[in-house]
């Protein structure tokens, strides 16, 4: 059984910067590619990023890229996404992935 574990989210001021991580149990992730999504209130769950096995390729939503960045510690089961320059419109839960595996997500709000 695969468990994922969001953590870093909070409350934050436009312009601020967070780091979520993803912490999984239950498998090595190693080998697999995973990913961020996240739902704003009245929205449909929308991908953010993802990264493969090898963390040589990575890819954004458009209306991320350039801030956020998602990466990989193989050594410590975990993924992160740093965010930069927050704006309003990244308020949302943010949920990692893994295959049909999802975490519980960490919310995060950006006031502007």
């Amino acid at each position: 059984q695969v468990q994922l574990v969001e953590s870093g989210g909070g409350l934050v001021q436009a312009g601020g910067s967070l780091r979520l991580s993803c912490a999984a149990s239950g498998r090595t992730l190693s080998s697999y590619g995973m990913a961020w999504y996240r739902q704003a209130p009245g929205k449909e769950r929308e991908f953010v990023a993802n990264i493969p096995s090898t963390g040589s390729t990575t890819y954004y939503a458009d209306s991320v890229k350039g801030r956020f960045t998602i990466s990989r510690d193989n050594a410590k089961n975990t993924v992160y996404l740093q965010m930069n320059s927050l704006k309003p419109e990244d308020t949302a839960i943010y949920y990692c992935k893994h295959g049909a595996y999802w975490g519980q997500g960490t919310q995060v709000t950006v006031s502007s």
